[in-house]
C-alpha cells in the first residue's frame, strides 16, 4: 500500500507509517493539481495539511484511495462531498493542538496583564520605564471563559492553579459537569459583570457572530481585558477599537481576526493592543502531534479498523447503510434544526423511531442526530465517531427507542430534547427515496424541506401576522421560498415555518418579534 504525504508534514509525526512493512510512504514536493491528479491514482491514502487542495477532480483521479488525513482540524481545502460520494473516508486531528491553543491564550494573558511586548519594544529602542508598565496581578482576578470545550476547560484549569476565580458561560454544559471542573456556569450577562478577563473559546457561527460588540462591551466591568485565540468575527473589531480608547476595555490580545492575514487593523496602532498571527497551533509539539495523530488513523484505516477521527461518513455495515442510509441526512438535519429551536441547556436527547425500516440497527441515525445537534453549538469538530463522546462530556443523556407511534407516516423519526428551561419535539420522513421533511413541530404538522435558512415563528392564530412577517422580510429584499402554518385550534397557537433565500438581519427579526401575536422568532441555517 502507498501513501502521499504532502505540505511538510512532520517527518517524525510519520513513524506510525514508516514502521509498518508493507505501507511505502512518499513525501512530495509541492505541486499543482493536474500534476497531482498526474500521480494520485497510484496511492491508497494521502496525508495534507492546508496548502495542497483536495478537490473533487484530484479524487476522482484517485481510483485507489481509500482515505484522505488532514494534519490538523480545519477540511476546508477538502472536498468532502466528493469525498463521500467516492467513497473516501476523510479524517483529522482534532486534539492534537489542545495545549499548544491553551497554553498561548495563557501567554497572551499574562502578556496582556503585564504589558510584556509593550516593555520588551521600548527596552530594543533603548528606553527603561518602569513605570510606564506598571501591570495587574491574576491571581484573584475573576477569569469568564467563554465556551467549555476542549480548551476552554483546559484553559480554565491552568487558571484555576494561577488562583484565578472561574466563571463560565456555555448553554451546552450541564451543572454536573461544570461542577466537576468547580467552574460556575453563569449567564452570559453575569459573566461580562463579573469578569476582570474574558477569553474566548467559542466557535464562529451566526449566534456568536459579533457578539462582543458595542451592547456586551457596555455590560462588561470598567477595564475589563479581552482576550480571543479562538475564531476572529466573534468580537466586533470596530467595537473594540471604540471600547479601548475610551478605556472601557483597558487591554485586549487577539490571536484570530476577522480578516486574515490582518497588518492594518486600527487596534494595531493601539498601545494597550496585543497581538499574534494566528499562532494558536504553531507549536513544534502541536504539529507532530497532529502528524502522529492521522498516520495512526490511516495505518488503522488501511488495517480495516475503524477510524476515531472520521469526519465523513459514519463506521456502518453495507448492510445497514442500504437499509438506513437514505435517512441519515434526515436525521442529522433534524438534530441540527432542534439545537437551534430549544433554550436552556440541554440535559437529554430522545429519538424515536417509527416504521419498518427502523427494524434493525439504529445506532448510526441515532448518532447522525447528535452530531447533527452538536455541530451548531460547538468549537471543536464534530463527527460521527466523537458525537456520542461529546455528547456524554457535556451530560447529555441520548436516548432511543423503536416502534414509536408513527401519526399516519409510513416511517418517522421523531426528536425530543429536554433542556433546564423547556421540553420541544420536531419529526421528519422521507417522501419518495431522498426527500427530506420536516412535518412535525411540538406536534404541530407543517411540511417543510429542512435545508438552507428557515425562520420559526411560533404565534397567535389570528388575522394579521402572516402579511406583516412578509412586508418585514421583503424590505430586506430577501425572497420567501415557502410558507408553511401549523395549528392545532382554531384561534390558540400556531406555528409558522419560512424557507427564505438568505439570513434575516438582526434587527428584522427584533421587529418580526414586536408584531402583536408573534410569540417567539428563530433564525435557523441548515
Amino acid at each position: 500500500m502507498k501513501v502521499l504525504v504532502m505540505d511538510n508534514v512532520s517527518e517524525e509525526g510519520l513513524v506510525p507509517l514508516r514502521r509498518e512493512e508493507d505501507i511505502e510512504t512518499t513525501v512530495g514536493e509541492k505541486m499543482s493539481e493536474e500534476e497531482l491528479i498526474s500521480i494520485i491514482g497510484d496511492y491508497d491514502a494521502m496525508i495534507v495539511r492546508s496548502a495542497t487542495k483536495v478537490t473533487g477532480d484530484v479524487l476522482a483521479a484517485g481510483t485507489r484511495l481509500k482515505v484522505v488525513g488532514r494534519a490538523g482540524v480545519g477540511v476546508d481545502n477538502i472536498d468532502l462531498e466528493a469525498a463521500t460520494r467516492q467513497g473516501v473516508l476523510v479524517v483529522n486531528a482534532p486534539d492534537g493542538n489542545t495545549i499548544a491553543a491553551t497554553e498561548h491564550t495563557i501567554a497572551m494573558m499574562l502578556a496582556l496583564a503585564r504589558n510584556i511586548p509593550q516593555a520588551a519594544a521600548k527596552m530594543r529602542d533603548g528606553v527603561w520605564d518602569k513605570k510606564l508598565f506598571t501591570g495587574v496581578e491574576l491571581r484573584g482576578k475573576v477569569l469568564g471563559i467563554v465556551g467549555l470545550g476542549r480548551i476552554g476547560s483546559a484553559v480554565a484549569k491552568r487558571a484555576q492553579a494561577m488562583e484565578m476565580e472561574v466563571v463560565a458561560y456555555d448553554p451546552y454544559i450541564n451543572k454536573e459537569k461544570a461542577d466537576s471542573l468547580a467552574i460556575k456556569v453563569v449567564s452570559l450577562e453575569d459573566l461580562f459583570g463579573q469578569a476582570d478577563f474574558i477569553t474566548i473559546h467559542a466557535p464562529k457561527m451566526k449566534d456568536t457572530y459579533h457578539s462582543i460588540n458595542d451592547d456586551t462591551i457596555a455590560l462588561m466591568k470598567d477595564g475589563v481585558y479581552i482576550i480571543n485565540c479562538a475564531r476572529g468575527g466573534v468580537i466586533d473589531e470596530a467595537a473594540l477599537y471604540r471600547a479601548m480608547l475610551s478605556r472601557k476595555v483597558a487591554g485586549a490580545a487577539l490571536d484570530v481576526f476577522e480578516k486574515e492575514p490582518t497588518v492594518d487593523s486600527p487596534l494595531l496602532k493601539l498601545p494597550n493592543f496585543i497581538a499574534t498571527p494566528h499562532l494558536g497551533a504553531s507549536t513544534r509539539e502541536a504539529q507532530l502531534n497532529v502528524a502522529l495523530d492521522v498516520a495512526g488513523e490511516i495505518v488503522a484505516v488501511l488495517r480495516g479498523r475503524m477510524a476515531k477521527n472520521a469526519v465523513n461518513i459514519p463506521s456502518i455495515s453495507p448492510q445497514t447503510l442500504a437499509v438506513v442510509g437514505p435517512y441519515l441526512t434526515l436525521a442529522e438535519k433534524l438534530g441540527g434544526l432542534l439545537a437551534q429551536l430549544v433554550y436552556g441547556r440541554v440535559h437529554k436527547l430522545e429519538v424515536i423511531y417509527s416504521g419498518e425500516v427502523f427494524k434493525g440497527d439504529v445506532t448510526p441515525l441515532t448518532t447522525a442526530v447528535v452530531k447533527g445537534s452538536l455541530d451548531p453549538i460547538l468549537q471543536e469538530a464534530v463527527n460521527f465517531v466523537n458525537a456520542p463522546v461529546l455528547a456524554r462530556n457535556r451530560g447529555i443523556q441520548v436516548m432511543q427507542s423503536i416502534d414509536g407511534e408513527a401519526l399516519g407516516y409510513t416511517n418517522l423519526i421523531t426528536l425530543k430534547v429536554y433542556t433546564d428551561q423547556e421540553e420541544k419535539s420536531v419529526a421528519g420522513t422521507l417522501f419518495g427515496k431522498n426527500d427530506s421533511r420536516l412535518v412535525l413541530i411540538d406536534g404541530y404538522r407543517i411540511d417543510t424541506v429542512p435545508s438552507g435558512y428557515l425562520l420559526y415563528i411560533p404565534h397567535l392564530d389570528k388575522p394579521r401576522i402572516i402579511g406583516p412577517v412578509g412586508v418585514l422580510i421583503g424590505e430586506h429584499d430577501i425572497n420567501i421560498a415557502s410558507m408553511q402554518v401549523g395549528r392545532k385550534d382554531r384561534g390558540g397557537r400556531a406555528v409558522m415555518m419560512l424557507s427564505v433565500d438568505a439570513p434575516v438581519p438582526e434587527e428584522t427579526l427584533k421587529e418580526i418579534a414586536c408584531i402583536e401575536g408573534v410569540l417567539d422568532v428563530r433564525m435557523i441555517s441548515l
